[in-house]
């Protein structure tokens, strides 16, 4: 039977004076008994359209941690979504678990019965931790999913060729080329996306150094890409042009700002700033950040041509990623500003005319 999370006064978590609350329509905590889901789901705006973000599985180690997640992420999708011109809103889940062994079928429907409940508010998607197939278990019991097999499908290449033309694109403001042969980049991750990644840079010309916990996808790299394997920690340290974060969030943070010697850094991985004052720290130090919540929305604008899905039409819709990223670049030297700063201007102004 599926039943709601109690809240009480002695809970340790608590949500209205969250750090991350940031204004929140809408947070549901979700807990199905007989398939041992726990899962948040958060709705950050809709003033743009209903709030789109996927279902995220990671195996966290407090609630408070889920929590601080699925509220960071949420508002991410709704600043994503209005930079990318997207008719949606913000939203974001996640389920707490490990998706290598607590995945089933009924955890998943269960999933699907909370997200039916919300009557089109959230409509959700793979991200780390699910896959199309755990996408299609939880459209056993609501509608209100996108990224399809058959249709849109694994959006994940399309968040790869976003992030490599915004990586071309801090290379253009930062270094004045339109080439990246020869330039050295740390990949930190090689999930999906960031192996996709790495091979749009390896064809550039790209000299790669990449780290992953996962021993196989390093030496597939290595391989396939000559890309060269460095320890987990090390790779703060590498003497690149260009750090590209594309595994879970805040690696850019007090311990690492002083370690980065890369003149740039743009990925796949969202919420790389591990406080929002880093934003000013990058520009300090005369590092060039491409804000995470516009590199990446490749996948979110490719779901958005799901419902009449044309594949060459969400492709070009992708390459926009390219001047919009030149365009906060520019107003961030024109204003002396950090361009996450900036990026978030843009973003509110949108919002605030409803996507207009």
């Amino acid at each position: 039977m599926v039943q709601p999370l109690p809240i009480t006064e002695n809970n340790d978590v608590a949500v209205f004076n969250h750090t991350a609350f940031d204004g929140h329509e809408e947070v549901v905590f979700c807990h199905d008994v007989e398939t041992g889901l726990k899962a948040i789901i958060a709705i950050h705006n809709t003033n743009c359209g209903p709030a789109v973000g996927g279902c995220r599985m990671w195996n966290y180690a407090s609630d408070d941690e889920a929590l601080t997640d699925v509220l960071r992420l949420s508002r991410g999708m709704t600043y994503k979504n209005a930079l990318a011109g997207l008719p949606f809103g913000g939203g974001k889940s996640v389920i707490i678990g490990d998706a290598k062994t607590m995945k089933s079928e009924a955890l998943f429907r269960a999933f699907g019965r909370f997200l039916n409940s919300l009557g089109g508010r959230y409509v959700t998607a793979e991200d780390v931790g699910t896959s199309t197939k755990d996408i299609a278990h939880i459209q056993m019991e609501t509608d209100f999913v996108a990224g399809i097999e058959g249709l849109s499908g694994d959006p994940s290449p399309f968040t790869a060729l976003g992030t490599y033309l915004g990586i071309k694109a801090a290379v253009k403001h930062k270094l004045g080329r339109d080439d990246l042969e020869g330039l050295k980049v740390s990949v930190q991750g090689l999930g999906s996306v960031g192996y996709y990644l790495c091979e749009h840079l390896a064809r550039a010309g790209a000299k790669l150094f990449v780290t992953d916990i996962n021993e196989a996808a390093l030496k597939k790299a290595e391989a396939e890409l000559g890309a060269t394997i460095v320890g987990l920690d090390d790779i703060y340290d590498l003497d690149v042009d260009i750090y590209a974060p594309c595994a879970l969030g805040a690696t850019v943070n007090d311990n690492t700002i002083d370690r980065i010697k890369a003149t740039i850094i743009a990925g796949c991985a969202n919420n790389q700033l591990a406080e929002a004052r880093h934003d000013q720290l990058l520009r300090d130090k005369g590092i060039l950040y491409a804000p995470d919540y516009v590199i990446n929305a490749g996948g979110i604008i490719n779901v958005s041509f799901e419902k009449d899905y044309d594949k060459t039409k969400a492709t070009a819709k992708v390459e926009e990623i390219y001047a919009t990223l030149l365009d906060i670049f520019a107003r961030a030297d024109t204003q002396q500003k950090p361009t996450g700063i900036i990026a978030d201007q843009m973003a509110r102004e949108i919002i605030a005319r409803g996507g207009k």
